[in-house]
């Protein structure tokens, strides 16, 4: 997809003209708007940078670059259709080959769901790069991940051999309904957004990356992420970044009581947490609330 095909009522909340890059041979596309420090806004499954379709003009009103990739496997950027070019070990290494290249400086990373490994990933290896961290509703640790992601229904069985492929893969179940779910304003959501998450996974193959990536996310010690996460969890806790955390009241998934205090104890002097309004995907409750908060913390960082 190239943008210009997106239904009418996506493109009138997405103006943004598109932009490309070759990364590690994929082609990762990704919004550049604006002029100043960049802030990277990172997404996670199954959504892409439409989700962060409001904090574009208050970020670059305030001064700062806005740089939004869409991960490989989603969005507009390529969908790979093998397994084997979802690792996370992967998409950390096309972040970094889009960053690098276009050898962004000062940057600060807002990272969200899976956006939060892979981001850190990056920053934690470059940290010369990096000017700040901006963490919702996401973790960097092996065990546990959620309670949530230990359940075997639904959550373990939406990505069983079977059951995942005919659910998320055939009926689009995670962009279609799971989104949905995790919003507050869910007759908002689907006027002004239901449209942008299933119409970038047109098809099964397409949706590949939404059943397979779940099963990145370590349950025991010999998970294939595992040594990743334990690296993630060791490099965060020395990590002296400014940092800002950013919830979602209602996330009954990545549980601000749980999820919250343990990245305090990574990160004891980060600042938060701001909870707003919002679940799992808290930017379709409360995006100019959220811009404005990292807004006003950037201003207050050197």
């Amino acid at each position: 997809m190239t943008g210009a095909d997106l239904p009418d009522v996506v493109r009138q909340h997405w103006p943004f003209q598109p932009r490309f890059a070759r990364t590690n041979g994929w082609r990762m596309h990704y919004v550049d708007q604006g002029v100043g420090d960049p802030v990277v806004l990172l997404h996670g499954n199954p959504t892409w940078g439409y989700l962060y379709r409001d904090f574009v003009a208050p970020l670059t009103s305030a001064g700062y670059r806005v740089i939004i990739p869409d991960m490989i496997g989603f969005g507009l950027s390529e969908k790979p259709t093998r397994e084997h070019a979802h690792s996370l070990d992967g998409h950390i290494a096309n972040l970094t080959a889009l960053l690098r290249g276009l050898d962004l400086r000062r940057v600060t990373l807002v990272c969200h769901d899976w956006g939060g490994p892979t981001g850190l990933g990056f920053a934690l290896s470059n940290i010369a790069r990096m000017r700040a961290l901006v963490l919702m509703s996401t973790w960097a640790w092996p065990l546990p991940p959620a309670e949530f992601h230990t359940r075997i229904f639904p959550w373990r069985t939406m990505h069983a051999p079977l059951l995942g492929p005919y659910l998320l893969g055939r009926h689009n179940a995670l962009a279609s309904r799971g989104v949905y779910l995790s919003v507050v304003d869910r007759e908002r959501f689907r006027e002004r957004a239901q449209a942008a998450y299933e119409a970038v996974l047109p098809d099964a193959a397409s949706r590949l990356l939404t059943w397979t990536w779940p099963r990145w996310i370590p349950l025991d010690a010999s998970a294939r992420a595992f040594e990743r996460f334990v690296w993630l969890e060791r490099e965060l806790s020395t990590c002296t970044l400014p940092s800002l955390l950013i919830w979602g009241r209602e996330d009954d998934v990545f549980d601000p009581s749980v999820f919250v205090a343990r990245l305090r104890q990574l990160l004891p002097h980060a600042e938060g947490p701001h909870l707003v309004t919002g679940r799992h995907f808290l930017q379709e409750d409360s995006g100019p609330e959220i811009a404005a908060h990292i807004v006003d913390f950037l201003r207050r960082v050197t």
